[in-house]
């Protein structure tokens, strides 16, 4: 049984044959996944509500100077905190740095934390223990027991680096989806603001209406207004914003925001002009795009639409000659 699992393990047919498996499975969860999802922005606006009245507890708590904490986010499973606790993880794989890639990518509270902890200590170790196992038992490469260990380690290496690529995916993803939506988004808070809506129900009119274009952009907003509502500090408010989504243009809003609470100058002139600087970035970046795209599409077309065109072109010519001859 073991040597029938380890010649197919080494077999090149069924190994094509698995990935090319693999490939049309993709090809179908990726054409069938948008049809069976839900409405993400309501479940997103669900989740901000509730975390609004999570907010107003605490609030209420430490206005009555208690003591307790409360947590504004669901408890992490039992055996992650088990095993962060154990082996002290926050201490030697808990960063600064990590909270806030946590945060930008959507991920907040304690659960995403235990849970980022826990897969940055088991997926190293599960690939190394998987490549070990491979190179020595399944299919050794014809490679010596140094060589071997060193791909084990290099899976271990992957393995740490995994969970940070992982976030740095999260946080691009999200960043592109707001960054396309906030000069719309800031055009909104202008006209919201103008016809004399307070900081507040602005940022929660654009919510609702910015979230058909990027939910997680809808998401940020009404989290930004329920912080305003029941923090102590606006400015804190305003800062969280920007470190939330990581963008320069949102950073330069919450700078005008917090300028204005702060001296109380007019808020419709600053946000016009960062509305026309949003929208002349976005162009930009769409000629920038524009104008990369003839250097990229070269090399396609010298490896796949020349010798096509020359095959068409030459092919008449050369069924004549060797109908003469």
């Amino acid at each position: 049984m073991i040597s029938q699992i380890v010649d197919k393990a080494t077999d090149p047919q069924f190994l094509l044959a698995l990935l090319a498996a693999v490939a049309a499975a993709a090809t179908v969860l990726t054409v069938a996944i948008p049809l069976t999802e839900g409405n993400s922005l309501q479940k997103r606006m669900k989740n901000v509500a509730t975390e609004r009245e999570k907010i107003r507890a605490r609030e209420r708590e430490r206005l009555n100077r208690q003591n307790d904490k409360v947590s504004l986010r669901q408890e992490p499973k039992a055996y992650m905190r088990r095993i962060v606790e154990q082996f002290k993880l926050g201490d030697w794989l808990g960063t600064e740095t990590a909270k806030t890639q946590l945060t930008m990518a959507g991920y907040r509270g304690q659960q995403a934390e235990i849970a980022f902890l826990f897969f940055r200590l088991a997926v190293p170790v599960g690939l190394f223990l998987f490549t070990l196992f491979y190179v020595f038992v399944i299919n050794g490469f014809g490679q010596s027991v140094t060589v071997r260990i060193a791909m084990a380690i290099g899976g271990a290496y992957l393995g740490i680096k995994a969970p940070e690529i992982f976030l740095s995916n999260q946080i691009s993803k999200r960043q592109a989806s707001m960054r396309l939506a906030f000069p719309d988004a800031l055009d909104l808070l202008l006209i919201c603001v103008e016809s004399g809506m307070s900081i507040e129900q602005a940022f929660r009119k654009v919510s609702t209406e910015i979230g058909s274009q990027s939910v997680p952009l809808a998401e940020e907003f009404a989290l930004c207004t329920a912080e305003l509502s029941y923090l102590a500090d606006r400015k804190i408010a305003y800062e969280n914003l920007a470190m939330r989504t990581g963008l320069e243009s949102v950073k330069s809003v919450s700078t005008a925001l917090i300028q204005a609470e702060r001296y109380g100058t007019p808020l419709g002139t600053a946000l016009r002009t960062l509305a026309q600087e949003s929208r002349d970035q976005r162009m930009n970046a769409a000629e920038k795009k524009a104008a990369a795209l003839p250097p990229k599409l070269t090399v396609p077309m010298i490896l796949f639409f020349l010798p096509v065109l020359f095959v068409i072109i030459m092919t008449p010519a050369l069924i004549q000659v060797f109908k003469w001859q």
